[in-house]
């Protein structure tokens, strides 16, 4: 199967998570991406996760997680051989994308400007922290950086949820910003510089509560009674009853087990939730209490209401549901590690995760190869440190 992607060729200078997740994703739907890592200082991620054999080969799971279908070039940058390597690679490539401090690769001649003189169809995504312009522009980054700056954690009640959402939404952003320009250039045969903001996509995320809080009229509102979690006699209950129909439904299927709350069975208007008591609430509360979360769903879910017990994640990853999907696919080299691919399907052109993820270098010698180097050119490449 030939991906949407194909004959799209991306020089991925990304590292960690945002930047390689963003890659990833193009590299599943069948660009042909290069990862090109500086020779003494791959990739951190390479040395990240569960398993410390796998860590000290440069496979760590965090790595290994968006390093897939790609191809491995170490290459340094800092050397003018190695930054005049790149700049010949670049007038065959379509997406170029970086995740470095503002600033840095123009600092070594490889900024925009500089590789779009090289092609002029370029595609140059940057993802940073909070973006080119700016007081903060050239402020260093990470993803509980961002949840700090944006509001996030103050939102979540002032503890950081302990997943790496902003970088993997930003990986996304970044994907469809490329997606977009590559349409573009398509209509006119111009390239571009996208600048992506960690910053701006935690924004995004949040995107009604950050214009309430903006308006001179926002009002102090407690929790959703029917969008709170509930304690069951044996955990954690999600009930999702948000519009005011669901409200009047979730009185009916507590009516007929016998416990009315009138109070549900009257909402017919947006300010009527918002004006459920702290009363109503705990007798709510007191009412989940009675039966066993997976008993609430079955009945909930009878009458067409969003509900769901709370789940760990270990109890998430073997949902059948995810199987049923093909969501996670065998890392073609260890099929025991299960990866994540994308989050959507297609009939025709979708992802496909056909090559294991590269150890640092694994390809250098092919690229250097394919672009027209001889064996005593490659071997000097080598014996500089330019390349590994």
């Amino acid at each position: 199967m030939t991906g949407a992607l194909h004959k799209i060729r991306v020089l991925d200078l990304t590292h960690v998570l945002a930047g390689p997740f963003c890659t990833y994703q193009m590299a599943l739907l069948g660009a042909d991406v290069t990862k090109i890592e500086d020779p003494l200082n791959p990739d951190c991620a390479r040395g990240r996760g569960p398993d410390a054999a796998g860590n000290a080969l440069g496979l760590g799971l965090n790595y290994q997680v968006q390093g897939g279908n790609k191809r491995s070039l170490a290459l340094n940058l800092r050397d003018p051989e190695g930054a005049k390597i790149l700049r010949a690679l670049v007038r065959d490539t379509d997406v170029f994308v970086e995740n470095f401090a503002t600033g840095a690769l123009a600092g070594l001649g490889l900024g925009y400007a500089d590789l779009a003189a090289e092609n002029p169809a370029l595609i140059y995504c940057s993802i940073t922290g909070y973006g080119d312009i700016g007081p903060q522009a050239e402020h260093g980054a990470y993803d509980n950086v961002i949840q700090a700056t944006s509001g996030t954690i103050s939102q979540c009640g002032g503890v950081k949820p302990g997943v790496s959402f902003v970088d993997y939404a930003t990986g996304y952003a970044a994907a469809f910003a490329v997606t977009a320009a590559l349409t573009q250039r398509g209509n006119d045969g111009q390239g571009t510089h996208i600048s992506v903001s960690m910053l701006e996509v935690a924004m995004q995320m949040m995107a009604p509560e950050a214009a309430a809080t903006q308006h001179a009229k926002a009002p102090a509102r407690g929790k959703e009674a029917g969008i709170a979690s509930y304690d069951t006699a044996d955990g954690q209950l999600m009930l999702g009853a948000f519009h005011p129909a669901q409200y009047r439904a979730l009185a009916q299927i507590l009516d007929s087990i016998g416990h009315p709350v009138m109070a549900l069975a009257k909402v017919k208007s947006w300010p009527e939730v918002w004006a459920i008591s702290d009363d109503i609430k705990a007798e709510l509360r007191a009412i989940f209490a009675q039966k066993t979360a997976d008993d609430w769903v079955a009945l909930l879910r009878a009458a067409n209401l969003p509900a769901e017990r709370v789940k760990t994640l270990s109890e998430a990853v073997e949902l059948p549901q995810l199987a049923a999907r093909g969501y996670f696919a065998p890392n073609p080299d260890a099929p025991d590690v299960s990866l994540p691919t994308t989050a959507f399907t297609m009939t025709h052109g979708g992802a496909n995760l056909h090559s294991a993820p590269p150890k640092h270098g694994e390809q250098t010698r092919d690229v250097l190869s394919e672009m027209g180097m001889n064996d005593d050119q490659i071997a000097h490449l080598y014996a500089q440190g330019i390349v590994v």
